[in-house]
């Protein structure tokens, strides 16, 4: 048999040899392997581990096998059950593997060495490098160059379409199915900068920190935020339990002003004494709400004090507004008469008349006026 090259084991005719049968092994030894070498594709289709080796043409024949090492394209097709297993010959050697199968990768190897994966759809160029095979670039069955060979995995002009020019100072990282929609024109804000929003609308934001404490409640409409050193109108507002320092109140036309008091002690009174509720038109006894106030007795009406409701210094009023005295009952608490020390259990207001009943204590009254 005639000697042959290292590497695709293309016959080397020997000088003075192969008389009478030089054309047979040139073409078998030689033209029909530079052929595959060059062109020829090899497929394999399903599962099961293929290994390829060299085979060497003669005269009788070029002796090429459906493993046959030379070839320059392998093409996989049908569908894989489970990982396909190629093993390359262990020299140099430049492959342009097709995956046009379905379901499972294929792994393409060096004996003994773990090699690479090809992915279903994927096509890529692959190398001995003296260990092992290794990916050179590859492109996806729809021109997509993956990441591993250089490429972006994406189609142009798919989902995702990338352009940029410049100084190519650009880092854009996308995982999974997360969209990025970039702006036609402008400045991105970035993630860790101190930037100043326009025009920007917050949908659900997570404010991380805010300086000062306390909890800030946005508004769910549009409205404005009170600041809190400008001058503002509040309109409809509740405060809650506020601290007001020298506050200028002027002049509400409505309102109600309770617990409050003039100097810290004593409560805010009435610059007129409010009637307490309509005329008493039977026997009444008197509540805390009757406090500066006066309440008027109508035909037989009549006011009873009770004890150990009011506080010292509540005084209330009362005005006879019939023709004829009213006995009042006072047996509840000890009452005096205004200018006397004898403890009345009830006391007689003259028509027309009025008196005034102060509480020094608790269960103490004194009772002024048109009364006896």
């Amino acid at each position: 048999m005639a000697a042959t090259t290292t590497l695709l084991g293309l016959v080397t005719p020997t000088q003075g040899t192969l008389s009478g049968t030089w054309g047979d092994t040139v073409n078998y030894g030689i033209s029909d392997y530079v052929d595959i070498a060059i062109a020829g594709t090899l497929s394999f289709a399903g599962d099961g581990a293929i290994t390829l080796a060299n085979t060497t043409g003669s005269a009788s024949g070029n002796a090429i096998v459906s493993t046959t090492a030379q070839y320059m394209v392998i093409r996989i097709t049908g569908t894989q059950t489970v990982t396909k297993v190629i093993t390359g010959p262990s020299y140099s050697k430049l492959y342009m593997v097709d995956h046009a199968g379905a379901t499972s990768a294929v792994t393409f190897k060096a004996s003994g060495q773990t090699g690479v994966s090809i992915a279903v759809g994927e096509k890529a160029f692959v190398y001995y490098n003296g260990t092992d095979y290794v990916k050179v670039s590859s492109i996806g069955s729809t021109g997509i160059l993956s990441p591993a060979g250089g490429g972006t995995g994406i189609a142009n002009n798919a989902a995702s379409t990338l352009a940029i020019s410049g100084a190519f100072a650009t880092t854009l990282t996308v995982s999974g199915t997360t969209g990025v929609t970039l702006p036609t024109t402008g400045t991105l804000a970035t993630l860790a900068g101190t930037e100043t929003f326009t025009n920007k609308t917050l949908t659900t934001p997570i404010i991380s920190s805010i300086s000062n404490t306390g909890t800030l409640t946005l508004p769910t409409s549009t409205d404005t935020l009170v600041g809190r050193a400008t001058t503002d109108t509040l309109t409809n507002k509740t405060l809650t339990s506020p601290t007001l320092t020298t506050p200028v109140l002027g002049t509400p036309s409505s309102g109600t002003l309770s617990a409050c008091t003039v100097d810290g002690t004593n409560k805010v009174g009435y610059l007129n004494i409010p009637q307490s509720g309509s005329a008493k038109v039977a026997s009444y006894t008197l509540v805390v709400g009757d406090v500066g106030k006066f309440v008027v007795l109508g035909t037989s009406g009549l006011v009873v004090v009770p004890a150990s409701i009011f506080a010292v210094g509540d005084a209330i009023s009362v005005a006879n507004n019939t023709a004829a005295a009213i006995t009042c009952t006072s047996s509840a608490v000890t009452a005096y008469l205004g200018g006397t020390n004898t403890v009345v259990t009830s006391f007689s207001l003259a028509s027309r008349g009025v008196c005034t009943i102060l509480y020094v204590t608790a269960s103490v009254v004194f009772i002024t006026g048109n009364v006896s």
